[in-house]
């Protein structure tokens, strides 16, 4: 494994969950249009924009809507989800990912966010964790979603890392395949039978050492 300079970090299942958050205002919508939205329906809005997750759940309940109309859902359904977020503190951030990224600091590894979502920067900043991040890559500044490598390596860029030299970490199957395009290492978090693409999967940060899991992946 070549000597790794950089950690590109997911929001969404990896730094903390808002996936609760996002179901129930895209529920909220759904319900609105005069359908419903299951868990399961849920799942295939992981990792990708609010614009392709409302087009997935137009088609979900059958409703054709013009551009501009879909635009102010969308806007609608961030508001909302906004509102929910006010909820998240830095108890919120999931177990082990601030000791992680602790560690990183301390071995001198540049830390860097990969995300698709909009508000990162605020929900990094009610985690109280937005200093842990050399920079920012969210939904505000890339052109293409995962899993195209756009945002993974606008990460290395800004970090003048090159992608051989980075992991990323990951919980969609999307974002690891952005990962791999990108040149660089994918560490799913979740399940081995869902991540197959990864290099290594881990059930979280709980217990993990950035030594431990350097020397898996060798």
């Amino acid at each position: 494994m070549p000597t790794v300079q950089a950690c590109l970090f997911d929001l969404d299942g990896v730094i903390v969950d808002t996936a609760k958050y996002h179901y129930l205002a895209w529920r909220q919508l759904a319900n609105r249009l005069g359908f419903d939205l299951s868990l399961e329906q849920n799942e295939l809005l992981k990792g990708i924009s609010r614009m392709e997750s409302l087009d997935i759940i137009l088609k979900i309940g059958g409703v054709e809507l013009g551009e501009e109309e879909k635009l102010k859902l969308a806007a609608e359904k961030n508001v909302r989800y906004l509102e929910l977020c006010k909820q998240i503190t830095p108890d919120d951030a999931l177990p082990g990912v601030r000791d992680f990224l602790d560690e990183l600091r301390r071995d001198h590894i540049k830390v860097g966010l990969g995300s698709a979502s909009k508000n990162a920067k605020t929900i990094l900043t009610n985690l109280d964790m937005l200093s842990y991040f050399d920079t920012l890559v969210d939904g505000n500044r890339v052109t293409k979603g995962k899993p195209d490598p756009q945002v993974f390596l606008m990460g290395a860029e800004d970090l003048a890392v090159s992608p051989e030299y980075c992991i990323v970490f990951e919980d969609a199957v999307a974002g690891i395949q952005s990962a791999k395009a990108a040149g660089m290492i994918g560490v799913g978090i979740g399940e081995a039978s869902v991540l197959t693409e990864a290099d290594l999967v881990i059930k979280g940060f709980e217990g993990v050492t950035v030594s431990d899991l350097f020397e898996k992946l060798k």
